[in-house]
């Protein structure tokens, strides 16, 4: 899995590529965590751009679930835009839209969020 940050105005984009599985579930979410605890009330959301994310594994949902708990602990905001089928389905069947927001687009998550400011 590869994995891309970029700033803009309205949110910080992370964009992983790939599977998230037992082989890179860790790193995913290392690297998540690091982004979130420089993200308070304050901060633009952080944006989880699943577009390119073909698979993920119940060890990546629970590394989604503890960086939505370290999000909310900071008082940031996270969300997960543009998922594939699969993974959409994987979602759809743990309820895991209940645990972090799901957008289908970025447009649609930064001014959902934007909003609740």
């Amino acid at each position: 899995m590869q994995l891309t940050v970029s700033q803009h105005a309205s949110a910080t984009i992370v964009a992983p590529v790939g599977r998230i599985d037992h082989a890179s579930a860790d790193a995913f979410l290392a690297q998540v965590q690091t982004l979130l605890a420089t993200h308070g009330p304050d901060s633009p959301p952080l944006l989880l751009d699943f577009s390119a994310v073909d698979y993920i594994a119940s060890v990546g949902l629970r590394a989604l679930m503890v960086s939505s708990r370290q999000a909310k602990s900071s008082g940031g905001k996270i969300a997960i835009v543009a998922l594939q089928p699969l993974v959409q389905e994987v979602f759809n069947i743990a309820r895991f839209n209940l645990v972090i927001a799901c957008f289908d687009t970025l447009e649609s998550a930064t001014k959902e969020l934007s909003a609740c400011e």
